[in-house]
């Protein structure tokens, strides 16, 4: 696991998915202050570094969940990822929608959906695990045994590992914060001087830099 945590957090910093700015933050939706941003959906314009995603995937939950009947993807950013995982290990698919369909069935969860199928989750990114763990409980509602979460990337925040000890949902990523800070440092990506600061800012990122 560790060869798979290292390589992909070699190309999410080489295609650009995550970009690291300590000295110039960003500023994301939740209003938060971070000295990095990740966007995963740019994989999917890279041919190589998608099969990579997609293969590491298929790898680990054939390791970990070979019981699995169905890969469920979360929207709208792992919708892509999972339909590649589930092509590869030619299982079915299915989706939840982060709110129910305005009009006609109003599915919340869309696709083939059997009572007591086994699901593996597959999720981009996972930040707090609020909306992803939503999607748990949506599956879980449907009447779908959860084995587990398959994610490409964390921050590893302690809020979102209690949150998925407290939904006794076991998380998996490809790769994780603390890899990916070690490589980049490594690779010149940022100066070892800014590690500090990138330390700091995932204790707590709701107050940091205010």
């Amino acid at each position: 696991m560790k060869n798979i945590e290292k390589n992909i957090a070699q190309t999410l910093l080489q295609i650009k998915a995550i970009k690291l700015s300590p000295a110039n933050y960003f500023t994301w939706a939740s209003g938060w202050y971070s000295p990095i941003y990740c966007d995963n959906r740019k994989i999917l314009s890279f041919p190589e570094a998608r099969k990579e995603v997609y293969e590491s995937f298929a790898k680990v939950i054939s390791e970990k969940y070979p019981e699995v009947d169905v890969i469920a993807g979360v929207a709208t950013g792992a919708i892509a990822h999972g339909v590649l995982v589930a092509e590869k290990m030619e299982k079915s698919f299915i989706y939840v929608r982060s709110a129910p369909k305005a009009h006609g069935l109003t599915n919340l969860v869309e696709g083939e959906i059997k009572p007591g199928s086994k699901v593996v989750v597959i999720e981009d990114l996972i930040s707090t695990g609020g909306s992803s763990l939503n999607a748990v409980q949506a599956l879980r509602d449907a009447g779908c045994e959860v084995l587990g979460m398959v994610a490409i990337f964390t921050y590893g925040f302690p809020t979102a590992q209690d949150n998925f000890k407290n939904a006794e949902v076991e998380l998996t990523t490809l790769s994780n914060y603390n890899t990916m800070i070690e490589l980049a440092v490594e690779q010149g990506y940022v100066a070892a001087d800014q590690l500090e600061t990138l330390s700091e800012w995932r204790k707590d990122p709701s107050i940091w830099n205010k």
